[in-house]
């Protein structure tokens, strides 16, 4: 069933790379490959050939000890629609949100730990670097930018120097295009359901939020437990 889902992550230094492993399941995560079902990438310099964990890996290296390495977006996918309907929205949403910056994505479809549903969503990871077509080696990208002699520097990052209220504002748009995106898609293919991007507060819904549980506290739950998480699923679903 669609519902809707979309975090924006900050990663520090030292945590790209791995977060690349982890989302196309290589390095230590290869055990876990059943559940993915697509990867792609796009926008990284001539210098990572092509490949991503190379980028990752110099933004982890060369990145300013309290700057973000990648942002990352965790977007949830419609359950009514397909893989390559997936693919569609998600690169909407990519080329709308993340213009020219490098960026992987990867689509996972596990079953739900507790409902035994289809769970499909996408990460994306992106880099604030912004290409300015200077041919640079991957170790200087990530120097701070020199706006005097921009070759002897890294690239500009896009997020330095806002203030919170606008980096506020830029997140809502981007939620708010999200679920337009999914809608468009689910009404385009046939498909009756919706999301919706604000709080339950603001679509005049009187019910509590409901949290991600995590691994150990669903292997804590009672099998009642479980039952009465997944009816309330159900429940929810029809509002």
């Amino acid at each position: 069933m669609a519902s809707y889902h979309m975090a924006l992550k900050s990663h520090g230094k030292g945590k790209a790379a791995d977060r690349s492993k982890y989302i196309s399941r290589q390095g230590k995560y290869n055990d876990r490959t059943e559940d993915l079902v697509a990867t792609g990438s796009g926008n990284f310099p001539d210098a990572a050939n092509g490949n991503p964990c190379s980028f990752w890996n110099n933004a982890d290296k060369h990145e300013r000890a309290n700057g973000s390495a990648c942002r990352e977006f965790v977007l949830a996918l419609p359950g009514e629609l397909t893989l390559e309907q997936h693919k569609e929205v998600l690169h909407q949403f990519i080329d709308a949100v993340i213009g020219d910056k490098p960026y992987e994505y990867a689509i996972h479809r596990p079953n739900g730990a507790i409902s035994g549903t289809s769970n499909p969503h996408a990460h994306v990871l992106i880099s604030d670097r912004v290409s300015d077509g200077i041919d640079r080696p991957l170790e200087q990208i990530f120097r701070r930018y020199n706006p005097h002699y921009p070759s002897r520097g890294g690239c500009r990052k896009d997020s330095g120097g806002k203030p919170a209220h606008i980096l506020r504002e830029e997140l809502i748009a981007k939620r708010r295009l999200w679920a337009d995106v999914q809608n468009a898609a689910l009404e385009k293919y046939g498909h009756a359901a919706r999301v919706d991007h604000r709080t339950l507060e603001q679509q005049g819904i009187n019910r509590a939020p409901e949290y991600h549980l995590g691994p150990a506290r669903i292997k804590n739950m009672s099998n009642e437990a479980k039952e009465q998480y997944v009816a309330r699923r159900q429940a929810t679903d029809g509002e």
